[in-house]
């Protein structure tokens, strides 16, 4: 049972002319490969918003606040008295806490990516191909097996050098 068609095309015009009426139609679940990124593939695929930025949010906030008591902790543990002067004040303790933040958010913004794109991934890409990171663009849609003459005809109208279903 196919899960779907690849398209394997040379022009870049044609490949998104085939992902926009694949969208059009809704026959399926859309993907593109190409060898370099191209605008005109992520303007016709349209994306949703990354959820990454919620990692990265969770991220600065935490490393925020645990910058903030780390440095009042280690003064309340370890008091300095000058002059009389409070012992623990938020503001010498700024700097400290924007580098927790910026190191903490970096990092979980890095463990979101690679958490959300399935890294590493132990098997192999359906209906991916090594042309695809030389030379031509591909197009995966991953659509019911009743739609798949449909999606076939769609590429091949578009110019695809060649069309093949996927397991």
């Amino acid at each position: 049972m196919m899960r779907g068609m690849l398209g394997v095309f040379t022009e870049l015009d044609s490949t998104v002319e085939a992902i926009e009426e694949l969208k059009q139609k809704q026959l399926g679940e859309v993907t593109a490969y190409s060898p370099t990124p191209r605008p005109e593939l992520e303007q016709a695929i349209d994306p949703p918003q990354s959820p990454v930025r919620k990692f990265t949010l969770v991220g600065a906030l935490s490393g925020a606040i645990f910058g903030y008591w780390l440095a009042i902790w280690g003064s309340e543990y370890w008091p300095l008295v000058v002059g009389g002067k409070a012992i623990s004040t938020w503001i010498p303790y700024t700097v400290f806490g924007f580098e927790v933040m910026v190191m903490v958010g970096a990092l979980s913004t890095v463990f979101g990516m690679f958490y959300l794109a399935g890294i590493p991934r132990l098997t192999t890409t359906v209906g991916y191909d090594a042309r695809f990171s030389a030379s031509h663009f591909g197009v995966w849609c991953e659509c019911a097996p009743e739609k798949l003459a449909a999606v076939e005809s769609i590429l091949r109208r578009h110019g695809a050098v060649e069309v093949r279903g996927e397991r």
